[in-house]
């Protein structure tokens, strides 16, 4: 093993060896035709526009919009987009495949349809492992060539930009590298634009994906991309070694959506190979943007994005541990390897019985409370005996407030509790359950009472449940009297049984989601009986709502 003083020097972690990197990576973006083969999405026309124009705020460089002809969507989509979708930094895409076996390109109708679409680009994918030649076209390895080279050639000659997807590169160059570089060579000399390496079944690793992609680049004048899937769980760091390797653009999809576990997640890989890296890819706007496209795709594929994500996830720069806050107060870099605001996020400050005083005081500067150090000290001791019985405060965001605001002496006066009661009705006939085709039956009636201003009010509500019901009676006996209740509405409510082994005589956690339009808020109530609990939840939903809600 060499020495230290024998090692070769490094800067910011990177060897003397390090390649010379491009200065700029086209950003492909396939969101709309590969992440829509992930389990669980279906687009409709509508989201696909309305995607296509999240991706040209963001700043990509390609969006490929789909397979025109392939199916009735398709065809919609590119026919609207013509008038519908305007474009100020993208190029839309049509994506489609090479001739069919022993064909003539000149009549081949996929090629006509990729032609037919109107777009500026396209995007042909074809097989460049002699295994798919052979086992899946049932052809000979010279047709495979000329089934490519004939199509690119023939779009070329109707004035468009081609791209070329080279299928199952990776596995077809592992295994017969003169023919994978065939296919390539065929592609390029009729006059491909870019050669797109395909890690089509996702099980590349980037040490690998660097040497080959390097031995590519060497070996032709063609541009080379990369596309990655991410079963290795490598998607991202694959992208980074094609890079390395000289690739000049990157396929991918917005938050990683794909077929199987997905594709390379296009949001990591700008961050990365931009703010990481200094390569050029979409503007610093759009970067700036990453966030906030990332969460707006996710709302239009009906998905949530996890809190945990790189960069953009609501988890991304949350510290928690003491340690952290404390030295992040003083120097944010100490522990966030970014400036969040690059990528549109924020530092979030976590609170739970693991916080001590410094990570209080941080999170109530936050939030504009000035509170003095016993009042700090009496927080994080509350906090402690409160988590211990099964509150759970970084996800209860507004309870949590609610409750610093009352320790420095701050008392809410909407209204104060006299007293509530809840009556389930169950009504039915020999059986209980759906598939019985039995009726079932169920009233919930609510009655709270409450005094407001010295008024004594009492209201009765019903609904379809306990929950339910509550805050219909709670809203009536409130009346006009609180500007701004109309506009606050419950947006979920989640309950988690604690401490299992006690079965139906367990803790019960409740959180509620509430919205007033502008913003949401979580609140939360722990109780053995699951109508406290949700009680406790549901005021505190109301009260920050009519704290931080104007009418």
């Amino acid at each position: 093993m060499p020495s230290v003083e024998n090692a070769p020097s490094t800067q910011s972690g990177t060897s003397m060896s390090t390649p010379d990197l491009p200065t700029a990576v086209d950003i492909y973006d396939t969101t709309l035709r590969d992440g829509a083969q992930l389990e669980g999405i279906s687009l409709t026309v509508v989201d696909k526009l309305r995607i296509a124009e999240q991706l040209d705020l963001l700043g990509v460089h390609y969006i490929e919009g789909g397979w025109p002809g392939a199916n009735p969507k398709d065809v919609e989509f590119f026919e609207r987009a013509r008038t519908e979708l305007q474009l100020n930094q993208s190029k839309l895409v049509a994506f489609g495949s090479t001739r069919r076996v022993n064909g003539d390109a000149n009549d081949d109708p996929t090629l006509a349809n990729l032609v037919a679409s109107g777009t500026e680009v396209v995007c042909i994918v074809g097989k460049a492992w002699d295994y798919h030649v052979t086992e899946a076209l049932r052809t000979t390895l010279d047709e495979g060539v000329a089934m490519v080279a004939d199509s690119v050639r023939f779009l070329k000659g109707q004035g468009l930009t081609v791209f070329f997807d080279a299928e199952h590169f990776f596995d077809g160059y592992q295994a017969n590298p003169a023919y994978s570089m065939q296919v390539l060579t065929g592609a390029a000399e009729a006059g491909a634009d870019c050669l797109v390496l395909c890690d089509t079944n996702g099980g590349c690793l980037p040490f690998d994906v660097e040497r080959i992609v390097s031995e590519v680049v060497a070996a032709t004048d063609t541009p080379i991309g990369v596309h990655f899937h991410n079963d290795t769980g490598c998607g991202i760091a694959n992208a980074i070694a094609g890079v390395r390797g000289g690739a000049t653009q990157v396929q991918g999809t917005i938050n990683g959506y794909g077929e199987r576990v997905g594709n390379c997640d296009l949001v990591p890989i700008i961050a990365n190979l931009s703010l990481k890296m200094g390569i050029e890819t979409i503007p610093s706007g759009g970067i700036a943007s990453l966030k906030a496209v990332s969460h707006h795709v996710a709302e239009l594929v009906n998905f949530t994005v996890d809190p945990q994500k790189p960069y953009v996830g609501a988890t991304a720069f949350a510290h928690k541990a003491g340690l952290h806050t404390s030295a992040i107060a003083r120097r944010p870099d100490a522990y966030e390897h970014i400036p969040p605001e690059l990528v549109g996020n924020g530092t979030r400050f976590l609170v739970s019985e693991m916080s001590g005083r410094s990570t209080i005081d941080l999170k109530a500067r936050q939030l504009g409370l000035d509170l003095d150090g016993e009042t700090l000290g009496a927080i994080v001791e509350t906090m402690k005996v409160l988590e211990h019985a099964g509150y759970h405060f970084e996800a209860a965001d507004a309870s949590l407030e609610l409750l610093m605001r009352a320790a420095g002496g701050w008392q809410q006066d909407y209204f104060e509790l006299d007293s509530f009661s809840v009556e389930v009705g169950h009504r039915s006939g020999s059986g209980s359950r759906a598939w019985n085709e039995v009726a079932v039956d169920v009233e919930t009636e609510a009655t709270v009472r409450i005094n407001v201003g010295g008024e004594r009010r009492e209201a009765t509500g019903r609904g379809n449940g306990p929950v339910n019901a509550l805050d219909s009676a709670l809203r009536q006996a409130l009346g006009d009297s609180n500007p701004g209740l109309d506009r606050l509405h419950l947006t979920d409510f989640k309950v988690r049984v604690l401490e299992t082994r006690k079965g139906t005589g367990a803790v019960t956690r409740v959180l509620i989601d509430t919205t007033n339009g502008d913003q949401t808020w979580t609140t939360i109530g722990v109780s053995e009986n699951i109508i406290e609990a949700s009680w406790q939840a549901l005021v505190d939903s109301i009260v920050y709502g009519l704290l931080h809600t104007r009418d």
